[in-house]
Parts: structure tokens; sequence; C-alpha cells
């Protein structure tokens, strides 16, 4: 179904938008099915930040980046991101519908600002999605103890990663439900449960360990190691969004969304700095610092603590959390797909709708894409530059929609008054520092560091966020470009 009444003027839609979103979806035979309570929504959201993910995929990099004392711009992350997902909330209590952040931007600032951030958003999810199923197919080969340092070996099991991550989505919703539940299990034992034990029992350091150290890594000073820690620490708390791409699949989505997004990034932020706090103070840091950028320093030191009986059981309890990561950010960026599809941005038949009332040919075209992102630019050691990939987009649709918030907030194009979440004044304080800091935390990433890649890394990796960007930017622009000069010579034609 083609949802032009979404394409309605902006005066009229302010008011209208609301209701609208609630009715249109349901006067569709072809609608995404409500299967999703709030707990599942907040399940989602919290296996896509995912605190096993989030941290494990990042410590290794961090230590050997910043030389240790990473803990302060982790927490500084976590703060700032609270602010973006506020902002995201407050959206969300109003406008929820599939596709969140782009449905958002094509509302409040219309079809080109739509489509460029359908774009932005589409292929940062689609990196993101690479990313993790890069990091999970590391995990994935150390638990079937075929670990390897080649890049192209590594590459095949995260596409082995991949299909298994389309296979959860195409099954039953309730299998769905289930991997992603457990998932949050896993997260509990081998994350919170794990760091409490080491936290406890197996403390090596003292509290001012955690902020130590920084500086005396491959960064050349502590303004850059931090500087780098912050651009790092940023792939742990992305992803709280994909609780809104999922509202129209959510049961009273303007109340139960905005909690959704809010208290998942607030529960794996608290659950990421305890993790970060007690594997530094359990670690032996020359560990890390010796460690390989694609090598897992996490198993030996459970091994090292808990015994060699550990070693099986925690890998398998993190390779559920990576297939619950995996599986939601499948889910997560499908929708997005449809939703797109669904306006005409994106071929129609990503639009359709299998029996089960789920977008299939989106989840298989999701995949397809992320299964390309594999074979770009992955080598040997090239893991802190996929996780630029998967991050620099992410915080490029944090900056577009911060902004596109706040210019119609600041125009009175945007009523935030109108949603079930209020901030009042509060509300555009927050809009504009969220704003500030997105804009900040993406120049951060983009910023090539030779320091904190492979060394010998080709230009072209060193500059991968910005070359990438724009090349998406610019593309996009020249297709608006193109479209409208067809319709001004087809509409002179007619005439």
């Amino acid at each position: 179904m083609q949802l032009e009444r979404y394409a309605m003027p902006m005066r009229e839609s302010r008011n209208t938008f609301s209701s609208a979103t609630a009715s249109a979806p349901a006067a569709s035979a072809d609608k995404l099915h409500r299967s999703m309570s709030v707990w599942n929504s907040f399940t989602l959201g919290f296996a896509v930040v995912s605190p096993v993910v989030g941290l494990y995929a990042i410590i290794s990099v961090q230590t050997v980046v910043t030389g240790g004392g990473w803990f302060s711009a982790l927490a500084t992350c976590l703060v700032m991101q609270l602010l973006v997902a506020t902002v995201y909330a407050e959206l969300s209590s109003q406008f929820p519908i599939a596709g969140g952040a782009y449905k958002w931007a094509r509302q409040l600032g219309g079809v080109s600002a739509g489509q460029f951030a359908g774009v932005i958003y589409v292929s940062s999810t689609i990196a993101m999605l690479t990313t993790t199923a890069y990091t999970g197919g590391v995990w994935l080969s150390i638990f079937f103890g075929a670990a390897s340092q080649s890049g192209h070996v590594l590459v095949i099991w995260g596409a082995i990663f991949l299909l298994l991550c389309a296979l959860l989505n195409l099954a039953h919703i309730n299998i769905f439900k289930l991997v992603i539940t457990l998932g949050v299990y896993a997260e509990v034992v081998g994350s919170l449960g794990v760091a409490l034990l080491l936290f406890l029992f197996f403390r090596q350091h003292s509290f001012s360990e955690l902020f130590q150290h920084l500086g005396t890594g491959t960064a050349p000073s502590e303004t850059a190691a931090f500087l780098a820690a912050l651009a790092i620490a940023g792939w742990a708390f992305i992803g709280f969004d994909a609780c809104s791409t999922i509202a129209e699949e959510t049961h009273e989505p303007k109340r139960m969304v905005p909690r959704a997004i809010f208290f998942s990034l607030c529960v794996v932020g608290s659950v990421v700095l305890f993790n970060s706090a007690a594997l530094t103070l359990a670690f032996d840091r020359d560990i890390l610092l010796t460690a390989s950028a694609t090598s897992d320093p996490i198993t030996p030191v459970i091994a090292s603590s808990f015994g060699d009986w550990a070693e099986k059981p925690f890998l398998g309890i993190v390779m559920v959390a990576f297939l619950a990561c995996g599986a939601s950010v499948v889910k997560y960026t499908s929708r997005i797909v449809y939703s797109m599809a669904r306006e005409g941005h994106m071929p129609a038949v990503l639009s359709r709708l299998a029996a089960d009332k789920t977008p299939r040919n989106a989840v298989l075209c999701t995949v397809s894409l992320a299964g390309l992102g594999l074979l770009f630019g992955l080598n040997d050691g090239a893991v802190a530059t996929v996780i630029a990939f998967g991050t620099g987009g992410l915080y490029a649709m944090f900056s577009m929609t911060t902004g596109v918030g706040l210019y119609t907030r600041l125009t009175g194009r945007w009523n935030p008054a109108l949603g079930e979440l209020k901030l009042g004044a509060w509300g555009l304080v927050i809009n504009v520092v969220a704003f500030a800091w997105s804009v900040f935390e993406l120049v951060n990433i983009a910023w090539p560091r030779p320091y904190a890649t492979a060394h010998g890394a080709p230009w072209w990796q060193l500059w991968a966020v910005p070359l990438v960007l724009g090349t998406i930017v610019g593309t996009t622009a020249l297709y608006i470009l193109v479209n409208k000069i067809r319709r001004r010579i087809a509409s002179k034609s007619l005439a």
C-alpha cells in the first residue's frame, strides 16, 4: 500500500499524523502483524545494543589504541547517547510508524529529506549488520575450534553467521521471540553474571586502574587517545532506535516504543559500564595490549579465572547473544527497507508481505547486501575499520534526525506537545545538545587515524567513513536532481 496520505502538506499533517499512523496500516489488507509486546520491543532493542556484542567487540581495540583508561570516555558516550535516545523517544511517541527515523525525516523535512535519510539509514544499518556478522563470525569460529587470523576465512564464518540470522527471521515469529529472549538471558549470564563474579572475587587492580594508562597505546597523546576512545565507544551504544522501526508491530506503540527505546539503552549502558570496569580490574593488561584486533582476549581470562571447564559454556553464551543481536539487526534493517519500498523509494517487490505478514523479500535483500558488505575491505587486522563502517553511518543518521527535529521544532513545523511524551522546555535543550553531540561524534568517528588501523593500511581504509558517506549523499543528490529534471520535462511536454 502506498501511504500517500503521509505526504500531505506539513501544516495539515502536523495535527493529523498521529491518528493517521495509527489507522492507516490497519486499513490495509497487507499490514504488518502487531505481534510484539512491550517486552518483545525492549528485548529487541536490548539485543541490538547488546552489552556482550558492544563491549567484547571493542575492548581489545580500545586497549591497544588508548593503552587503557578509556572508562571515562565510555561513560561520556553513554550519557550523550541517552540524550539522543530521548529525542528518538519523543519523536516515536508522536510518529509510531515502520521505518522510524526515515519516516520522521520524510514527514517533518519533506520528500527529499526522507530520501536522503532513507538511503543513509539503510546503508548504515546494513554496515552495522556486516560488522556484527564479521565479529559474530569470529566468535562462531572460536566456538567450533576453527579460529583463524585469515580475513578470507573470517568472511566465510561471517557469511554462515548471516545465514543463521536470516533463517531466524524467516522462521515463525515465536521462534524469533524465543531466540531474542534467550539472547537477553545469555547477556545476563554472559556479561552481567560473569562481570559480577570477576568484580567480587577476581579483582587484580584498584579502582584507579580505570583511569590510568590513557595515551600509552598507539595513540600519540592523551587527548588523541581520549578522542579515539570516544569514537570506538560509539559502537557500544547504537541500535536503540531499532525499537522505533518496528512500531507498527508493537502493541500501544505511542506509549510502549518510547519506553523501549530509552530503557533498552539505559539498561544496556549500565551493564556495559559495569562489565568494562569488572573486566579492566580483572584483566592482565598485557594480554590486551599484545592481542591482535581479531583475536579473543576475553575467553582466556574467563578460563584462567574460573577454570578451563568454563571456556565452552562461556563461548556458547556469547554465541547466543551474538545471534540474538544479528537476528534483531536483520529485523530492524528489513523494516526500514520495507518502509522505503512502501513509499516507492525502493523496488515495490520489497514491500510485499508473506502469508504470515512479514516482509520476507526485505529480509532477503537486507541479508544479501550485508553479505556483499563482508567482501568489501575486509583483511587481516581490519576490525577497527569495520567498526568505523558500522558506526559512522548511524551517527550520520543520529545527526540528521536530531537536526531535522531541532529545525522543525524551532520553525514550528513540529509541535512535540502533541506526542505522548511531553518534555516541555527541556525537550529543546536536550535536542540542541543531542544534535551537537551527534555531529561531533560523527566527525570524530570519520577522522582518519593511522594509529587505530592495521600497519600500512591503504589510504581508502583511513578515509572509509567520509568516502562512503560522501558517495551515498552525492549519488542520492544526483538521483533526486535527475528525477526533478525528468518530471519538469514531462510536465512541459504535457502542457
